[in-house]
């Protein structure tokens, strides 16, 4: 070992035991250096005569966690990891993995080849490299079959969600369970016992089970992994396991991981698995910010947003007083909570003790005045300037000195709300997404005047209820919507030139888009921000909307629906669409799926591109979060600013010149250099 290598792997003996231990601070991650160092003392605890049984264990908050993702595409430094682990497989005394906190990826795969493992009954073991578009690539999928079975390895790999120890027990994965405090020393006298039955090689174990679980698995979960390649690869290499012996089902493995390593899928997944952490740092602000307390929190609005914004803070312990004009409306919307929360307890995912627990943190109100004692106030009121600025208005004079003031709106301007109060600088945006309760993103708008502790406060505080926060400057719709504009806008003027709402949809779906424009539309509601006067037709919508074609709700918007909302094409709509068509004096002609994609998506990141130009999100990555956990942007996509540089920015420049846009500088910029965002 050369002097510059860190020392992450030490030795200790405890009589005839040897214990090694993994010190690679902060989750132990499987750097070069730590394989080095396991190689090294492995090898001298084997030439050791005084040594009958090795532990490996890890000092910290946890066993290994995993690969140490930072290295993924850069040179290979130190030993091999497949080397390494074969190694301590072939080891000529027994073994023993002792397991705490989480043994993940390349952690479990380290304690599979390990003969016996030993684990504390807080630990979780898993292999969720599914979830980074990968699969366990040093013999995880071969070596799972063949200690737990073909069923579990198929769940484990394909799905990738860890799994506590105690289960981890039942199934075999673990042997036996350690004292939560004595996990050093249970392992050392677990390991003596292990002396006289010697090693047990992993791969020398069959491979046992029912390999028809993994079509049931592929049937079961078609609409969760459409589009998506690791599921099906991970699957795969388990299939392989059961018909090819141990090492051609390594090498099987290998191919498979080679193949989604270096190919886009995955290297979008790791992206967003970056930029999701860089969301949350905010540029310009002093790392030692100090944040406003929030233990109480107010929402305006017992809406649907309103209610499921409450509803976040409830199922954190957080007390909520619910603000409404109308004792109905009130208490339609505690309600709904009460409905969701009840709904969610006869899944299992709440007790009903809990149910009631949260709902007694909910005081619902009439008056504007028992907000007075809230540390944030979230309004989720009408979206309409007027509405909200007499409201900040009235907030200003009730909110006690330094309660967070926040509007979720989601496209007005949040300066402008914030001149209506003495108190700009506790004005901020917090824009959730429908519904509130389920949908992770958070857009928090940061005014001009807008003070950094109370953005700070914002993004934690996001954290906390589980969102994802992402922040956003002042503009017209923000990151989201803004880019949505675009997209909605040369949806419309497909249909007047010949495509349907079902072809521009298919190809958003067979993107990977959760839905397409239309159906979008038709969800949400076709008459959102409708000026409700029937004689008023100007546009396809204004007709629909005239004629009570408002969406899902009325069975019929740019699609009619039966019973169960399923929807089919509608002559009608055909009907419409060709009037306006012929009112306009455009010929109807073939428009190709290229097409759309060239004026549906492209267009979004050539707003995007603005956006960072304006400065109006902090860096590209963070558009991509917005669009992933806000609009169903398909992860193995990786966000549309990163798919620009997979579709070719100079590919993008060139067809928007084409369809008669204007492209944005920076666009442009990175389509010279042929560079990605």
């Amino acid at each position: 070992m050369s002097e510059d290598t860190p020392i992450s792997v030490t030795m200790e003996k405890d009589g005839d035991v040897a214990v090694v231990i993994v010190n690679n601070p902060p989750v132990n991650a499987l750097s070069w250096h730590v394989r080095q160092g396991l190689a090294d003392h492995f090898a001298a605890a084997l030439a050791d005569d005084g040594v009958k049984a090795i532990v490996l264990r890890c000092d910290g908050g946890t066993f290994i966690a995993g690969a140490d993702i930072s290295e993924f595409g850069k040179p290979p430094r130190g030993p091999d990891f497949n080397a390494v682990l074969n190694s301590i497989e072939a080891a000529t005394k027994p073994v023993v993995a002792a397991i705490h906190g989480t043994a993940l990826g390349g952690g479990l795969e380290t304690a599979l080849v390990c003969h016996y493992r030993i684990a504390v009954p807080s630990a979780k073991l898993g292999v969720p490299e599914v979830k980074l578009g990968l699969l366990p690539g040093a013999g995880g999928t071969q070596r799972l079959p063949r200690v737990v079975g073909v069923e579990a390895a198929a769940t484990m790999t394909s799905l990738g969600e860890p799994v506590p120890a105690p289960k981890a027990k039942d199934m075999g994965l673990v042997d036996a369970l350690a004292g939560e405090d004595s996990l050093a020393a249970d392992a050392i006298a677990f390991a003596r016992t292990k002396i006289a039955d010697g090693p047990r090689p992993t791969r020398e174990r069959a491979v046992f089970g029912d390999v028809g679980v993994i079509e049931q698995l592929k049937t079961a979960n078609a609409k969760r992994w459409r589009g998506f390649d690791a599921p099906y690869a991970n699957l795969a290499c388990v299939e392989a396991a059961t018909r090819l012996p141990f090492d051609e089902g390594l090498a099987f493995e290998r191919q498979e991981f080679g193949k989604l390593m270096f190919g886009s899928q995955s290297a979008a997944q790791r992206h967003i698995f970056f930029a999701e952490r860089q969301a949350a740092k905010i540029d310009g602000l002093p790392k030692d910010t100090k944040l406003r307390d929030v233990k109480k929190v107010g929402v305006i609005g017992a809406g649907t947003m309103g209610g499921g914004i409450s509803m976040n803070f409830l199922q954190k312990g957080l007390p909520v007083t619910i603000v409404e004009m109308e004792q109905d409306a009130l208490d339609r919307g505690v309600g709904v909570i009460r409905k969701n929360y009840d709904a969610s307890a006869a899944k299992g995912r709440f007790k009903p003790e809990q149910v009631d627990a949260m709902m007694g943190l909910l005081t619902p109100s009439l008056s504007l005045d028992d907000l007075a004692d809230c540390d944030l106030i979230i309004e989720a009121v009408y979206e309409n300037m007027d509405v909200k600025k007499e409201l900040f208005g009235k907030l200003d004079k009730i909110a006690k000195p330094g309660a967070i003031l926040a509007s979720n709106t989601s496209y007005l301007d949040v300066n402008e709300i914030a001149a209506s109060t003495s108190r700009p600088a506790d004005v901020v945006g917090m824009h959730f997404f429908s519904p509130a309760n389920v949908m992770k993103l958070l857009e928090v708008v940061r005014g001009d005047k807008t003070a950094d502790d109370v953005l700070a406060t914002a993004m934690a505080t996001g954290k906390k209820i589980g969102k994802v926060a992402v922040v956003a400057g002042v503009c017209h719709g923000f990151i989201g919507n803004r880019m949505l504009a675009p997209r909605q806008l040369e949806a419309q003027k497909l249909l007047l030139e010949g495509a349907t709402p079902a072809q521009v949809d298919k190809v958003h779906t067979d993107f990977g888009m959760p839905m397409g424009p239309f159906q979008m539309s038709d969800l949400a509601g076709v008459d959102i921000g409708w000026h409700r006067d029937p004689n008023r037709i100007e546009s396809i919508r204004d007709a629909l909307c005239a004629e009570g074609r408002w969406g899902q709700k009325k069975q019929a918007g740019f699609y009619d629906y039966d019973d169960k909302r399923n929807p089919s094409e509608s002559a009608r709509v055909a009907e419409i669409i060709d009037h306006f068509r012929q009112k306009a004096g455009i010929e109807k002609r073939e428009i190709s799926d290229q097409e759309i994609v060239e004026r549906t998506l492209y267009p979004m990141v050539n707003e995007g591109a603005l956006i960072l130009a304006e400065g109006k999100a902090q860096r590209a990555s963070d558009i991509d979060v917005v669009w992933i956990y806000g609009y169903g942007w398909p992860v193995y996509r990786g966000g549309p600013m990163f798919w620009a540089g997979l579709e070719g920015t100079d590919k993008i420049a060139a067809a928007l010149e084409k369809h008669g846009f204007e492209v944005a500088p920076l666009l442009k910029e990175k389509a010279a250099a042929k560079a990605g965002f």
